[in-house]
């Protein structure tokens, strides 16, 4: 069983679909199994991809199959894991964001779109050699969806 590092606070205390990128809130380990040792030198890197689980989504909401993204009826049908919806089989969720302080064990950032209250599973600091290499490509309904979502 995977056990949170740490929750997240403040920020939004609800999932909305869009407008994440100005949301700042705070990353906080567990104290009793982390000292501020363990995040020495993140102050160093300017962004950070958070791994955390979806806590809010209600079991009777896993989707195993396809569905419109959003519920969209001008976008496809695809899988569940041709998409980045919260309603996954496992409820893990992946983010990068930027780091705005370290103090303690405490993490500030921005851009985070995990909700007040998110357990925390994993933290790794952004570094771009772990981008893509080469071209990328995605369908136009993915480009849509993502207009505003930052």
């Amino acid at each position: 069983m995977i056990e949170p590092i740490g929750r997240v606070v403040g920020g939004r205390a609800a999932p909305v679909d869009d407008d994440w990128g100005g949301v700042e809130a705070t990353i906080v380990l567990d104290a009793a199994r982390f000292a501020p040792q363990a995040l020495a030198g993140l102050d160093a890197f300017s962004h950070l991809e958070v791994v955390y689980r979806f806590h809010l989504v209600p079991d009777a909401a896993i989707e195993s199959g396809a569905r419109r993204p959003r519920g969209n009826p001008a976008w496809p049908r695809v899988g569940i894991f041709a998409q980045r919806g919260k309603d996954r089989p496992n409820r893990i969720g992946v983010s990068r964001c930027a780091i705005l302080g370290v103090a303690g064990v405490e993490i500030a950032v921005r851009g985070l779109d995990a909700v007040d209250g998110t357990p925390v599973l994993d933290l790794k600091p952004w570094m771009d050699e772990l981008g893509p290499r080469g071209p990328t490509r995605q369908p136009a309904w993915a480009s849509e969806l993502m207009a505003g979502y930052w």
